[in-house]
């Protein structure tokens, strides 16, 4: 009966709230409303006739079925089947009364099925036995009345929860303090910085913005901080370009940077957390000069922006968080191709020249041009590929030459596609002393590197004359030179800890400048597509630094931002149906087990 009941609740539920109009509604609501029916009657019948303890559980029963029938009445009075009753005239009169069955109807529901599953669950495990035991019945009927009051309490909590109109901020919130890499800047600053705060008294984010500038000025006497307010101080605030409060202002002389900070500390907590990082950038650009990084193009290098996949080339992420790094560091990033006069001569204004990832080979021309450029004490930096071009006659006088052969390591590997492929990712922490990875050797492990498909670099014996080298970065000693691209060490695959990135000192023809030139074995150390939380950032912001001579400045800019947790979308998918069902499901059938577990020993 039991069974039956339940059938014609779920026949209803398909007609009511699956197809909701038309024939098909009268189809499977018709018979599902004649179906309960029939097993409440069925049911009055059987308690009759029954007695003792059965009489007991028909009762039971009994109860729950019409428990059930009544959120059933419930729903068809707030449904379009009560505009036909005197119900109609009420809920014009009540228009609440509409929402108050809505919120009824399903409570009733839940409240009378769970407990009937688990009395009728109960009840079939006594059917072999002589007679009826009414603890485990009442045991499993107040079981499930406890699991429906959960139920209805955790949905009513979550709807109150949502339409009130009250949130707390639980999230974690810090302002950052002076990182390393600022508290270098400040002890190097060639000349006095005035930073002058404009923020009305009794403010909590001029407080915090205080205790971050008073922090950061006992570093050097050549930073002065000032506090003032707009409203007051009117002719100093016309004088630094500020038209209201909530501004931070960073002046050397005609040099002058601002930062807008919100006043409402609820409003600025984001801009608190990463206040470090905007402190470094603008104190770098009014004491520091602009310098200019060129990215040669035209032999298919990776660029700012992602390349698309062609028939010929798969898609290749661009240099985007690269370009930001350095214009924290006060670098502008331009393009150096043909077009740009790279077959005669590198720019004059070229701090440094980077050639990342190319695909094709460069004209002897522009092969001359930056011997040249080298040779006048420039800076290169050369990320290259396993099946890249070589660039030989840059490498030679370096005393380099590129294997390219693909890394590999089934030992220490990064996971990011769940296949054999992820060998290719190469995860190491082996550095050298040297600049160029200074905040990377300091942090050692913390900041591991990912370099995906890298190959190795290969030192020459003996050296070019005036060549120092330093290889900054190795891989693991697992790695192997994975000859027949398939991801398994085969024999005749040499392991070993292979040179990753090599730093390259060079002196001067004619009394030039020694040239500086860092040279990575990958180009995909650099991309957008690097994982986040790793250490490839320092490496790319310490070379930088080592090729423009301000290795002395390297360091960490401290962040208390938190790290947003990214899905895809069938991650995303899969963790709604988890939270919504698989979670809920497994706890109430643990603890169904568990319950039974406990009555099967009381029974014995």
């Amino acid at each position: 009966m039991s069974v039956l009941y339940v059938v014609g609740l779920v026949a209803l539920f398909l007609g009511e709230r699956v197809v909701g109009a038309g024939t098909a509604r009268l189809v499977l609501s018709g018979p599902g409303l004649a179906l309960v029916g029939l097993a409440v009657a069925w049911r009055v019948t059987r308690m009759v006739r029954a007695s003792g303890d059965a009489r007991m559980l028909e009762r039971w029963l009994l109860g729950l079925f019409l428990l059930g029938g009544l959120g059933l009445t419930l729903y068809f009075l707030q449904s379009d089947v009560a505009a036909l009753t005197p119900v109609a005239s009420l809920k014009r009169r009540v228009p609440e009364l509409t929402g108050v069955l809505r919120a009824l109807f399903p409570a009733l529901l839940v409240t009378a099925l769970f407990p009937l599953v688990l009395v009728e669950l109960a009840a079939a495990a006594m059917v072999r036995g002589p007679v009826l035991a009414p603890g485990r019945l009442r045991a499993a009927l107040h079981s499930g009345l406890g699991l429906a009051f959960a139920l209805i309490f955790a949905f009513s909590t979550m709807y109150v929860a949502t339409k009130a109109d009250v949130s707390w901020d639980l999230a974690y919130f810090r302002t950052a303090r002076p990182g390393d890499a600022t508290r270098l800047l400040v002890r190097r600053l060639p000349e006095p910085v005035e930073i002058t705060l404009f923020f009305p008294p009794a403010n909590d984010v001029r407080q915090a913005l205080e205790q971050y500038f008073r922090e950061l000025a006992r570093e050097s006497g050549y930073l002065k901080v000032e506090v003032l307010d707009q409203a007051v101080e009117l002719a100093r605030a016309k004088e630094l370009g500020v038209g209201e409060n909530g501004s931070v202002v960073f002046s050397r002389g005609q040099r002058i940077e601002r930062l807008k900070v919100p006043l409402e500390l609820d409003r600025a907590r984001g801009q608190l957390q990463r206040l470090d990082e905007d402190v470094y950038r603008r104190l770098r650009v009014v004491s520091r000069p602009r310098r200019v990084l060129y990215l040669t193009a035209g032999h298919g290098e990776r660029g700012l922006l992602p390349q698309a996949a062609t028939a010929l080339e798969k898609a290749r992420p661009g240099l985007s968080q690269l370009e930001e790094w350095l214009r924290v560091l006060n670098v502008e990033v331009r393009t150096l191709g043909m077009a740009e006069g790279l077959g005669t001569e590198v720019p004059r204004d070229a701090s440094v020249v980077a050639v990342v990832g190319p695909a094709r080979d460069f004209s002897p021309e522009e092969l001359a041009a930056l011997r040249r450029y080298m040779e006048r004490g420039g800076r290169l930096w050369l990320a290259l590929e396993p099946d890249g071009p070589g660039l030989e006659s840059l490498l030679e006088p370096l005393g380099l030459k590129l294997l390219r052969v693909p890394l590999a390591n089934d030992q220490r590997f990064l996971l990011m596609s769940h296949q054999r492929s992820d060998r290719g990712n190469l995860v190491t922490a082996s550095f050298s002393s040297h600049a160029s990875v200074g905040t990377l050797a300091s942090l050692g492990s913390d900041a591991a590197l990912v370099f995906g498909g890298a190959a190795a670099l290969e030192p020459l014996q003996p050296l070019p004359k005036g060549v120092a080298q330093d290889v900054s970065v190795r891989a693991p000693a697992e790695t192997f030179q994975d000859n027949n691209h398939d991801f398994t060490a085969d024999e005749g695959e040499p392991r070993r800890a292979w040179p990753l990135v090599v730093a390259v000192e060079k002196a001067g023809v004619s009394g030039a400048s020694p040239s500086r030139v860092v040279v990575m074995g990958d180009s995909d150390v650099m991309t957008d597509s690097g994982p986040r939380g790793y250490g490839n950032p320092y490496l790319l912001v310490d070379s930088v630094l080592w090729l423009l001579g301000e290795e002395e400045l390297a360091g960490v800019v401290s962040n208390e931002e938190d790290v947003p947790l990214q899905h895809t979308r069938q991650q995303d998918v899969l963790w709604f149906y988890s939270a919504v069902f698989l979670a809920p499901s497994l706890v109430l059938g643990a603890g169904f087990l568990v319950t039974r577990r406990r009555r099967r020993r009381g029974a014995r």
